[in-house]
């Protein structure tokens, strides 16, 4: 029985890797509409612009085709995708109809607010059981900062930290074990306005950070999560346009200076993640790979004199997709705007072209990690199906990043691929 079930999951994977292809991803939009104030990003409620939502059929209707062509992962996100609990769990539980067996989705955390008022156990109950009686496999709750006032400042939630601790044990009751999600920003380890600039003292500025990201998982250890992920710095604005080529749709971006890094700071943060990361493997599942973190050092480091260079280029637009909540249609990923496929429901194969132009190509353009992550996790595995001479050689010429790789993936199995309707496993995660 075991041995079909993880037949199960791995045939995918190979018949993917067999066409030049990793297993397919899609991230869905159900809706721009926000009711949090996150200064990190373009959809806060105090922003005005016109807002959408995808209807359920047609959502339905892009599951439908995403599973048709062998999807593996969808993710809902908006937004915030629990205004519309309702609709999300059928929409959750259309998908494992579908056969699509990675779903998930999370929330700004605005459900934690209250906790000092009568019923919140069991409204918390009743929010716990809806979702564990879906297929849902990972549940995010996002983060922003080690400091609870800060947080709270920041998303405009008075009083949710006390309600995501005393939620996480009703959660865990009912086999759903949530993920917290940290946006990176300045203010993740308390106030950061005195850590704008990294440039005039680099060592401090890498200081300063590892020590960020230290008070950071312990503060989430300390509430009770059991997983941990990170969402890399994101903020594009009108030079980035024009110097990067992107056109984003997906509006969690923001020029702030709380999530604006230089590019030679976005070197410093994630190394200093890469460095920090070992500290804490044993005692939270973390699912940021670190031979993720290591080649976007090597990319923005000053090292490599300006030159953009990592080890994979993101599948973006040729495995992963993201599907915009104005126009329901599909983009290699949500800061492309530029490059519509058209409706999911219609994607036409010959666009995707994985070698070459088009939805793929060589793109290193953003930092989006949901599609950057998987691309370098899974890029030897890929390359060494085509081209086993050429792993081989990168391997032998770069021991470290071999090691990482090797490390990751025995991680990952450690952590039972980062399911999060099981609790984790101390015994293997001490061997970390």
């Amino acid at each position: 029985m075991a041995f079909a079930s993880m037949a199960r999951r791995i045939l995918p994977t190979v018949q993917a890797f067999r066409k030049n292809r990793i297993p397919g991803q899609l991230v869905v939009q159900l809706s721009d509409h926000c009711n949090a104030r996150c200064p990190q990003c373009g959809m806060r409620k105090t922003e005005r612009f016109p807002r959408s939502k995808l209807s359920m059929d047609r959502v339905k209707r892009i599951i439908d085709a995403a599973a048709g062509r062998g999807f593996q992962a969808i993710s809902f996100t908006g937004g915030e995708p629990l205004l519309w609990l309702d609709e999300l769990t059928e929409l959750i539980r259309h998908a494992g109809r579908a056969g699509i067996p990675y779903i998930r989705t999370g929330t700004n955390g605005f459900i934690f607010m209250g906790a000092e008022k009568p019923g919140f156990r069991n409204r918390m109950a009743r929010i716990a059981e809806s979702l564990a009686d879906t297929p849902l496999r990972n549940f995010w709750i996002s983060i922003d900062s080690a400091d609870p006032g800060v947080h709270e400042r920041m998303r405009g939630f008075p009083g949710v930290i006390a309600g995501v601790r005393k939620a996480l044990p009703i959660f865990h009751d009912r086999g759903l074990y949530p993920s917290a999600n940290l946006g990176i920003n300045r203010n993740m380890a308390g106030d950061g306005t005195e850590n704008r600039v990294g440039g005039g003292d680099p060592e401090g500025f890498s200081s300063f950070y590892r020590s960020a990201f230290r008070r950071f998982y312990g503060a989430v250890i300390d509430l009770g999560f059991t997983m941990v992920n990170c969402c890399y710095p994101m903020s594009i604005d009108d030079a980035d346009t024009a110097q990067e080529g992107l056109s984003p749709i997906y509006a969690a971006t923001s020029p702030d200076a709380v999530v604006k890094f230089t590019p030679a700071e976005k070197g410093m943060l994630f190394r200093a993640l890469m460095e920090t990361l070992p500290e804490f493997r044993s005692r939270i599942r973390i699912f940021t790979p670190r031979i993720s973190l290591c080649a976007l050092w090597a990319q923005y480091s000053a090292n490599g004199n300006g030159r953009r260079v990592g080890a994979y280029p993101c599948r973006g637009g040729i495995d992963f997709f993201f599907i915009d909540a104005r126009d329901g249609h599909a983009y290699p990923c949500g800061y492309r705007g530029a490059d519509s496929f058209g409706p999911m429901e219609g994607l036409d194969p010959a666009m995707i072209r994985p070698n070459g132009n088009g939805g793929g190509g060589d793109c290193r353009a953003c930092d989006w990690e949901c599609f950057r992550d998987p691309s370098e996790l899974m890029g030897p595995l890929l390359e060494g199906i085509r081209r086993p001479a050429a792993v081989f050689s990168r391997m032998a010429k770069d021991p470290a990043y071999r090691r990482l790789w090797m490390e990751d993936l025995r991680y990952y199995r450690a952590c039972d691929f980062f399911d999060g309707r099981v609790p984790p496993k101390p015994g293997r995660l001490r061997r970390f």
